[in-house]
């Protein structure tokens, strides 16, 4: 790999009269994210421009996003996603559920960090302004970035929640969310898989029919995402895609945020998880 020669090869496909899309495309996507990086530091100290706003000058649409997502290291593309997510026209929940849902305490402790520097305000305060009720509060509480992440299960413990969230939802009239959002938002994995197992002989149904069952709307995603990203990451991704791109129009956003992030961390399972889910594979499903 030689920095300077892929610099040389973007600025190349970029110059004079048209783009040559396909040399970009060729260039970027054989790299990996810290080898991209190193292009974008030699591009500026050898040709003295700014390989960003080279792109984006050349490029548009969705094209252009996800060719500057791919340039953008990890962490603050989720830190533009969810700020575009808060403060975009209308706020794209599904984003934020997805995000705040499926990184680990680490990737939401640097989130927090770098958007904070960027933006001059806190996640959290922006969370605040722009949502509501329980659905806030599982927002909020995911991006304390606090969840044990032990593997230790405390078998008494895991009766006790199973109880609890039973007796919170199935066997109340009315929903007690906060039992919910206590359990779901703090347990470590290996505990909360115990209780789901737990959950099924006590209410007798799975906890996402039950979660289905008794919330609704933002607060239902929210909850049921966090289930799902428990349960197995690779497959809410590739459930994430598949809605992104089934029935009329694609939801471009969502299709290119999840190519892009997860790239180069478990895109090989989402793969395998969208074949075995679905029938078709990935790639001819993007085609």
């Amino acid at each position: 790999f030689s920095a300077e020669q892929e610099a040389e090869a973007l600025r190349k496909a970029m110059k004079g009269l048209g783009t040559d899309e396909d040399a970009i495309i060729e260039t970027l996507t054989k790299l990996n994210l810290s080898q991209r990086q190193q292009v974008l530091i030699t591009y500026k100290s050898t040709i003295g421009r700014d390989l960003i706003d080279d792109l984006k000058s050349e490029l548009s649409g969705n094209f252009e996003r996800v060719i500057v997502g791919l340039m953008t290291a990890t962490t603050m593309y989720d830190v533009h996603e969810l700020r575009r997510a808060l403060k975009g026209a209308g706020t794209d929940e599904g984003c934020l559920i997805e995000i705040l849902a499926s990184r680990t305490n680490d990737e939401i402790r640097r989130i927090n960090d770098n958007y904070q520097l960027q933006y001059g305000s806190t996640l959290e305060d922006d969370i605040v302004s722009d949502t509501s009720s329980m659905f806030r509060r599982v927002l909020v509480s995911l991006a304390t970035g606090n969840r044990d992440e032990g593997t230790f299960v405390d078998e008494a413990l895991a009766q006790q929640d199973a109880q609890a969230l039973y007796e919170a939802g199935e066997k109340k009239w009315g929903t007690d969310e906060v039992q919910f959002v206590s359990i779901l938002c703090t347990r470590n994995r290996c505990h909360l898989l115990r209780v789901f197992d737990v959950y099924k002989v006590i209410a007798n149904k799975d906890i996402t029919d039950s979660i289905k069952s008794e919330m609704s709307g933002d607060l239902e995603d929210a909850l049921l995402a966090v289930v799902k990203c428990m349960r197995n990451k690779p497959a809410y991704f590739a459930e994430r895609l598949y809605k992104s791109m089934k029935g009329l129009g694609t939801d471009d956003s969502t299709l290119i945020r999840v190519m892009v992030s997860r790239a180069e961390i478990d895109m090989l399972y989402i793969r395998r998880e969208f074949l075995a889910m679905y029938g078709k594979s990935l790639h001819s499903f993007i085609e």
